[in-house]
């Protein structure tokens, strides 16, 4: 689940694009159901918020239709006032047609009431209201609302048509209001070799979080035989990969166990893109999110020649073997490069140079730990 910020306030996703988009179908479905045929019906949308519901809904109309818009201005911010300020009428003859008014979103229906009234004195064969949104805690008016989408409670939200002071229209998605993350959750990644456990045991410090490595963290469950250690170690023992389900139960025991924590460095986790969604989800349902994907970037070459020197000390086989280091590399290349579109896409994605002295990747690090 996905946090936004829009001006200073923060959105939580509320309802998918999917969601959407099955929402939008079956009331085309509706609608077209209860018209007799032949009937050609005269949409009106009611600008700004109803555009992408408007658009949608035509596109899944199955029949002769027609369309126009009308505008209301009656919000500021994040809440409906009672004055309507504009209003811009159709040029249609709308003379014994069938008028359907299509709206974003009803909450006291002031907006709505102007409008209905104004075309309540034409006329017209019949008059219904589409909506894809109701408050019905705070629905004032006596208007008949022929085809609801969804009732929801009465929190702002944005996207898909609807903003926040000009901001989040184009979000495919619906977003609630909700209050701001306390946390700074940063998502440390880096190829083998590149540094990122020494540059995590130095920002954790520094920025006073805590640095939960998925190996440590298993490392210490199969130790202590929990039941998760036990559960992953049959899976281990057994050749097979530990599901993602024991491995995310493990994180989120680790999260819970730090409940005061000022946030969270997780290294080695997520490495699937379900991971991602998983760690997404679970980390809304406290309000928080993931701030940034940082990834330590290096030469493969160069982090070959590093390991195969740190292999002479290590006394670990695989830092010994090039063709077993390459493997690394190319497990990582591959989880990295899904991830890195994961997190690219939500404009989350940081590649830091690493190369230099401890203290000079440190710096860049904290410039980009300083804006998240």
């Amino acid at each position: 689940m996905k946090i936004k910020k829009i001006h200073d306030l923060y959105f939580k996703q509320f309802i998918t694009n999917e969601e959407l988009s099955n929402i939008v179908k079956t009331l085309a479905y509706q609608v077209k159901q209860d018209l007799p045929k032949g009937e050609v019906p005269l949409f009106v949308g009611i600008l700004n918020g109803c555009f992408m519901f408007a658009a949608d809904f035509i596109r899944e109309y199955n029949g002769d239709c027609e369309i126009s818009f009308v505008k209301l201005a009656s919000y500021e911010g994040t809440s409906s006032t009672d004055t309507v300020k504009k209003l811009i009428g159709i040029n249609e003859d709308i003379t014994d047609r069938t008028v359907i008014i299509l709206e974003d979103i009803i909450d006291t229906g002031t907006t709505l009431h102007e409008i209905y009234e104004i075309f309540r004195s034409k006329n017209i064969k019949q008059l219904k209201i589409v909506s894809l949104f109701f408050k019905p805690d705070v629905f004032r008016k006596e208007l008949p609302i022929d085809y609801i989408g969804k009732s929801i409670e009465d929190k702002f939200i944005v996207g898909y048509g609807l903003d926040y002071n000009g901001l989040g229209r184009n979000l495919p998605a619906i977003y609630q209001l909700t209050t701001q993350p306390k946390m700074k959750n940063i998502v440390l990644f880096g190829p083998p070799g590149a540094g990122k456990g020494t540059q995590a045991t130095l920002l954790k410090e520094k920025y006073q979080l805590v640095h939960i490595s998925t190996g440590d963290v298993f490392r210490f469950n199969i130790k202590n035989e929990t039941e998760l250690g036990v559960l992953a170690k049959k899976y281990i023992d057994a050749g097979d990969l530990v599901p993602d389900e024991v491995t995310i139960n493990m994180l989120k025991e680790e999260v819970n166990k730090n409940s005061d924590a000022n946030g969270f460095i997780f290294d080695g986790f997520p490495r699937t893109e379900s991971q991602a969604k998983a760690l997404d989800a679970f980390l809304a349902e406290k309000n928080e999110r993931i701030n940034g994907m940082v990834a330590l970037e290096v030469a493969e070459d160069l982090l070959v020649e590093r390991i195969l020197e740190r292999g002479k000390t290590s006394g670990r086989s695989d830092d010994t073997d090039e063709e077993k280091i390459r493997n690394r590399f190319n497990e990582y290349n591959t989880k990295t490069a899904i991830l890195k579109d994961y997190y690219e896409s939500q404009g989350n994605f940081y590649g830091i140079d690493g190369v230099g002295s401890i203290e000079e990747i440190t710096e860049r690090l904290s410039k980009v730990f300083d804006t998240l």
